[in-house]
């Protein structure tokens, strides 16, 4: 007996098409003379940065790269290098196409626009800085036409050939990408936070911006992801040898001292990301858990302007500041977490407020004796932890440590403690338990969810966590202010500021809030030059990344897919496409039939 079978899975052949034709892959077809032209205009704007832009002593000096490192001609460099080897990568020159896995069109779009964006900026900044444009070289002429030639190409290019399949490599390899992908990162960052004035600011913004959506848009950026998450203690470790670093490379203290404001900004951002990002819940007075830690820590410091006069040891009073936050939590949650919606956060915001007023007027005239009111408690000590004075400058192992470093050094472990806290809470029960509650509270209460019990323990654990990164903030800032936990102020952290941290960085991720709080405390320190202006740019920026990033910087998948999920672009968010109706007759789906 012979059996036929057919095997549905191949393409019918059209007539006259060769036997096995359709079973060869379509041979790949290169963009052509066009990636040469867009290659060439990246090598030029590299070239343009060895040429003097501006003469002057003035505002921004001798503008080349040799006669003015760490300036704005440096982004554009960096952008012409990066405008060139994407270019390159589209044109599948050997080495250099694992750059872009998903096609490099979309990404030379980007990278053209950073070295367009930056290189114009420079160029208005010195027009405006010294009163029009006789004070350009022509290097400066040379670099603002250059750039325009990738922009004008792009549009004409189209990298037809299919995404490349991610090729295996050794674990070896593996750890290399992942050391060199966290040093570059880590470079960036410390690049960002030890820029010299706001202009520079402005424009390293404008090319990290668009450099991080042209890895995104590249693939390379998904690429690393799957790399870290395959080995993910390598990445940690990494990480924070890479963040470690950083005191190590300065040679002052001032962008130490932004540092560590960074860290105990993202860390009390990732607390509330417990209570927003995870059950829900909106906190719009989250600031005063931290300023509950600050003050417990001031009081049992051993400050000369403390009430109690008592000094405790430091570890004694970060579990004490953390035991007083956690029981302002559950008294101000138990009451009012059977509220939901705007009446929740009217009420967080009024704890907020009563909170600052409250120890505001703790100045004995008012009320008892307790926190000299609006003088607050100053001449807070320095740390001692087990004999080791953060407020003197050690050297270990020939490395010398300044006081500042001390404390970046102690915010990173805490901040690696609350990580570790947040995501193993994530992962547990009760973590899911609050994104059940979070999606939809009257479901997860029909199968059997305590909706109370859940948000109380999700607010308890918040409180908490704020309330440690506040016993180190007063020793760190060595006094405490009512004028410190305001709910909305041009100094960061304030309960907006930690808000929109959460909400822009990404609500439900670790990596989200982090970033966000990065950030929104570096904007405003960065533009202080702006002055009035500072809040109407700052709110412009928001605006604009809230409508073309709504869900946020580093978003999970499940805001990923509520977003974008009838976008065209929605296959590369890894968005599933919709399954096809069932056929009624067969019990089957069409495609499968």
């Amino acid at each position: 007996m012979i059996v036929m079978t057919t095997d549905l899975t191949k393409t019918p052949e059209e007539p006259g098409t060769p036997a096995g034709a359709a079973e060869r892959p379509a041979a790949p077809q290169g963009p052509g003379i066009l990636h040469w032209i867009i290659a060439g205009g990246g090598l030029a704007t590299v070239a343009s940065t060895f040429l003097a832009w501006t003469y002057t002593t003035e505002f921004p000096g001798n503008l080349t790269v040799t006669g003015y490192p760490g300036g704005l001609q440096v982004l554009t460099l960096v952008a012409g290098i990066l405008v060139t080897l994407f270019a390159l990568s589209g044109l599948g020159v050997k080495g250099l196409r694992r750059l872009s896995p998903a096609g490099s069109t979309k990404a030379l779009r980007l990278l053209a626009l950073a070295a367009l964006g930056t290189t114009w900026y420079t160029v208005i900044a010195i027009a405006v800085q010294l009163g029009g444009l006789v004070h350009l070289e022509p290097g400066g002429w040379v670099a603002a036409v250059v750039t325009l030639v990738p922009l004008a190409a792009f549009r004409l290019a189209d990298d037809t050939r299919k995404p490349a399949r991610p090729r295996e490599i050794p674990s070896w390899a593996e750890i290399l990408v992942l050391v060199a992908a966290f040093a570059v990162g880590m470079y960036a960052v410390t690049y960002g936070i030890s820029t010299e004035y706001g202009e520079l600011f402005i424009g390293y913004l404008i090319l990290a911006g668009f450099a991080a959506a042209a890895l995104n848009k590249s693939g390379l950026m998904g690429r690393v992801s799957a790399i870290a998450s395959k080995n993910k203690q390598i990445a940690a470790i990494a990480a924070f040898v890479a963040a470690a670093v950083f005191p190590f490379t300065q040679t002052t203290d001032t962008f130490t001292v932004i540092a560590v404001n960074i860290l105990i900004f993202a860390t009390v951002a990732l607390g509330l990301n417990v209570v927003v990002g995870l059950a829900g819940l909106l906190d719009l007075g989250y600031v005063a858990f931290l300023g509950v830690g600050a003050y417990t820590a001031a009081l049992v410091s051993g400050s000369t302007a403390s009430a109690l006069g008592i000094q405790l040891p430091f570890w004694a009073a970060v579990v004490l500041g953390a035991i007083v936050a956690l029981v302002f939590g559950v008294v101000i949650g138990a009451p009012t977490l059977r509220l939901h919606g705007d009446y929740l956060a009217i009420v967080t915001l009024g704890f907020g407020e009563i909170f600052r007023i409250t120890v505001n007027n703790m100045d004995g005239d008012n009320g008892p004796q307790i926190t000299n009111g609006p003088n607050g408690i100053p001449n807070i000590p320095a740390l001692n932890l087990f004999g080791y004075d953060f407020g003197q400058t050690h050297t270990i192992l020939g490395l010398e440590i300044s006081s500042y470093a001390n404390y970046y050094l102690l915010m990173l472990l805490v901040m690696v403690f609350v990580v570790l806290v947040f995501s193993r809470a994530q992962d547990s029960r009760i973590g899911r338990a609050w994104v059940a509650i979070r999606e939809d509270e009257t479901a997860a209460t029909a199968m059997g969810v305590n909706g109370f019990r859940v948000k109380l323990i999700a607010f308890a654990l918040g409180a908490t966590l704020a309330g440690v990164a506040g016993t180190v903030q007063a020793h760190f800032q060595g006094t405490v202010l009512p004028e410190m936990y305001l709910f909305a102020g041009p100094v960061a952290p304030n309960s907006a500021f930690l808000l929109a941290a959460v909400i822009l960085g990404g609500m439900g991720t670790i990596r989200g809030p982090l970033l966000g709080a990065a950030l929104l405390f570096l904007i405003p320190e960065k533009l202080a030059f702006l002055k009035d202006y500072q809040l109407l740019a700052f709110g412009l920026a928001l605006i604009l990344l809230m409508r073309f990033r709504p869900e946020g910087l580093i978003p999970n998948r499940r805001a990923q897919l509520e977003y974008h999920e009838h976008d065209e672009n929605a296959d590369q968010l890894g968005v599933p496409e919709p399954r096809p109706a069932a056929d009624p007759i067969a019990g089957t789906s069409k495609a499968g039939a």
